[in-house]
């Protein structure tokens, strides 16, 4: 229990330093988000209202008094209100992140339904017909970029075939086949990527696996090569695939960005870029920590998982 409650401490200190980062660094972008708010059709605004705009929002106060208050909101679990349209920014953020979070989830799935057993069949029969294939597809899903394929499918797909639309968005509730539909093409665009990385991860773990001492000596035993390979090879190959993996998700949980603006996906990334470029402090603050605060949670996950995988890394 102390190995857990250790890795919970760590996680709760990374949070705070990384909610610090983003709270200095967003008030080093240029740009004065009362001008911004203020300023009509390219005009100056007048300096007198951007200085009551200032005194409003609290941004006239020294920079650790604002630091002070922010922290003490997001304490009491109060995100602030947006200085765009002064709404709630937890109501948007709650509203938003069920979808990206589901893209991500969607993308995933596949990714691990066909990277994991392609990488165990890749590994397997290497140098084989499947093999060379398989590694050639996934250097390809690694080389090219997200918003490339987006919009390879949606010529495809939305254009060509005319099988699904170019993007948008339904609540499952009110259609449920056109929300799978719609969740289809961003989640297959991310997955290509995500399949290359479980794929080749996958492969690697399960040939190192495969040339250890215990495993000859299974095999001198005569142990049946299915149970070595799912009884020891696999699992201990689950190892690094989770590790990448975890990291690679919690990239994704920020970088859906371009996928969600080729698909009009009104998800989390999309809402973030916005509020950079409004210079919104209370939305990028809240925005940024609950990504945050998701990472750290996945990590923390994963370590835990680790424990179960292998008991070696409790005493650790």
């Amino acid at each position: 229990m102390g190995w857990a409650f250790r890795r919970v401490g760590v996680s709760l200190v990374l949070i705070w330093v990384v909610a610090s980062i983003v709270f200095l660094a967003i008030r080093c972008v240029p740009g004065d988000p009362a001008e911004l708010l203020l300023s009509q059709g390219g005009a100056a605004p007048d300096p007198a209202a951007v200085a009551q705009l200032h005194e409003q929002l609290g941004l006239d106060q020294p920079l650790a008094t604002q630091y002070v208050d922010a922290f003490r909101h997001l304490l009491r679990g109060d995100l602030g209100n947006s200085l765009q349209d002064d709404s709630p920014v937890a109501t948007e953020i709650w509203q938003r992140l069920p979808r990206t979070l589901e893209l991500i989830a969607a993308a995933t799935l596949i990714a691990l339904a066909t990277g994991l057993p392609a990488g165990l069949l890749a590994a397997l029969r290497r140098g084989g017909v499947f093999d060379r294939g398989a590694s050639w597809f996934a250097a390809a899903g690694l080389a090219v970029p997200v918003f490339v394929v987006g919009t390879i499918m949606v010529l495809v797909f939305a254009q060509g075939l005319r099988w699904v639309s170019a993007g948008g968005y339904v609540p499952l509730a009110q259609a449920p086949g056109r929300h799978l539909a719609l969740l289809a093409m961003p989640a297959v665009t991310i997955a290509l990527g995500l399949f290359a990385t479980v794929f080749r991860m996958t492969r690697a773990a399960v040939l190192d696996i495969s040339m250890r001492d215990y495993i000859r000596t299974a095999r001198a035993k005569g142990v049946r090569r299915p149970r070595i390979v799912t009884r020891h090879v696999l699992r201990n190959a689950l190892i690094p695939v989770v590790t990448v993996l975890a990291l690679q998700l919690g990239t994704l949980l920020g970088g859906t960005v371009l996928v969600e603006y080729v698909f009009n996906y009104p998800g989390l990334s999309g809402m973030l870029v916005d509020a950079v470029n409004a210079r919104d402090y209370p939305e990028v603050q809240g925005i940024v920590l609950v990504i945050s605060i998701l990472f750290v949670t996945l990590n923390l996950l994963v370590d835990l998982l680790y424990g179960v995988l292998d008991p070696r890394v409790r005493r650790a």
